[in-house]
């Protein structure tokens, strides 16, 4: 008879424990919803202070500052101006959760009360307007608003945070910077790295997962296309780096078009092109800025070479100066590809804690992202993407061309909040729960 209450008492303890639910269940949306005010006022203050690429000193300092509030122990100028926040509760993994700081130069156009009225100085001595027009606004109070609520259920999780924001997303040199600086010999190298951005279309409320590469290869290089400068009714008396800009431009197009692999993306754009003074002068060089994006590393490589050979053969022809050509390798960001297993298992949660009709599957984009570089150290890692866009203006544009969207990096562009905060909020702390499970 004892034998058998003493069986039955186990058979008790068992059924408690294999049916207790999940620590992301245990966590409520109302929770969230809580905090949701103050939040709201702090992401109003960021929006409306933003700071350029690595110039992130007010930025870094304020969230440095919340941090150290809810007891994290806390270094300052990791990579110049990025922080990191380390809490210990208890044996377990260690889970890394990334925010960006950096805004644009950008002048905002969007009428909010909030709008940002910030002036910079870029690198080449300008003042121009800053705006916070790609959400990192939204991912620093998101950051914020995941620490608050998992400190106030430490009881519920066993591990490690390390919270870290990072600078110079913008530029791709943020998270390099980071690492460099001994982010993941100085600091507990984290079991899993974790992120989100925003995206500029889909619907509020939702999000979007990406399995394998998500995000491009990005490089930036500068050419310095070289003649001979004279006057413009002599043309024969000079080389025209004008010309041969142009002819440079077009013979770029044929890297992507005639000499890459169809069915691997590849992109080659001449964003920017500066030569001359006047009407009637022929200069002697002429700038072009050009943004190069692929998936593949061996497509980089030939894309990359491509430029190399045939910005130097036009100018061959045109029996011009050799041009200069400068592969900005600190501002390279890798693909960023989200670590399988991890994604699977991060979907099945944001499936039960937002419903299977708030999360879908995201195509990867020829944008970049140097949340890659975290995840090129070994770490398991995923960004999720959050739907940022009022339901009815995203209704609307799939009605009506007319009715497209603000893109990231528009001057119009700003999420829908408070449903964006709280969704992302909501997403992020129930993988972080999820993956610091007692």
């Amino acid at each position: 008879m004892f034998m058998f209450k003493h069986l039955f008492f186990v058979f008790i303890l068992m059924q408690m424990f294999y049916t207790s639910p999940s620590y992301s269940q245990e966590f409520s949306k109302e929770m969230t919803s809580t905090h949701t005010p103050e939040l709201m006022k702090f992401y109003e203050y960021l929006h409306a202070n933003p700071e350029l690429s690595f110039q992130e000193f007010k930025t870094a300092s304020t969230l440095a500052s919340e941090l150290k509030k809810l007891g994290f122990e806390v270094k300052e100028k990791i990579g110049r101006t990025g922080v990191v926040g380390v809490f210990r509760n208890g044996k377990g993994p260690t889970v890394l959760v990334r925010t960006d700081m950096d805004a644009l130069p950008v002048l905002e156009n969007t009428k909010l009360p909030y709008a940002s009225k910030a002036v910079a100085r870029n690198d080449k001595g300008l003042d121009i307007g800053v705006m916070h027009a790609c959400g990192h606004d939204l991912h620093m109070t998101n950051w914020v608003g995941t620490a608050r609520i998992l400190l106030s259920i430490k009881s519920k999780w066993s591990g490690t945070l390390v919270f870290i924001a990072q600078p110079a997303e913008e530029i791709g040199a943020g998270a390099k910077a980071m690492l460099d600086d001994g982010l993941f010999k100085d600091f507990p190298k984290p079991d899993f790295c974790i992120a989100l951005h925003c995206d500029a279309a889909r619907p509020a409320g939702t999000i979007a997962v990406c399995e394998g590469i998500a995000c491009a290869n990005v490089d930036s290089i500068d050419i310095l296309v070289k003649g001979k400068g004279g006057h413009g009714a002599a043309p024969h008396t000079t080389v025209d780096p004008i010309v041969l800009a142009a002819r440079i431009i077009l013979d770029l197009q044929t890297l992507v078009s005639r000499e890459v692999n169809p069915l691997d993306p590849a992109v080659v754009t001449v964003g920017s092109i500066h030569g001359g003074t006047k009407h009637n002068i022929i200069p002697s060089e002429v700038r072009l800025q050009l943004t190069v994006r692929t998936i593949k590393d061996d497509v980089r490589k030939q894309v990359l070479s491509g430029i190399e050979r045939l910005t130097k053969a036009a100018a061959i022809g045109a029996n011009a100066p050799e041009p200069e050509i400068l592969i900005r390798n600190n501002e390279f960001t890798p693909s960023l590809s989200n670590d399988i297993p991890l994604t699977r298992r991060l979907r099945k949660v944001w499936e039960e804690k937002l419903g299977k009709e708030a999360v879908s599957t995201r195509e990867a984009v020829m944008g970049g992202e140097d949340f890659s570089r975290y995840a090129r150290e070994g770490v398991p890692s995923c960004m999720l993407f959050l739907g940022t866009v009022p339901k009815n203006k995203y209704e609307a544009s799939l009605m009506s061309k007319n009715a497209s969207l603000p893109s990231l990096h528009s001057e119009y562009y700003h999420p829908e909040m408070p449903i964006s905060l709280e969704t992302g909020i909501n997403a992020t702390v129930s993988a972080v729960l999820d993956l610091l499970k007692n």
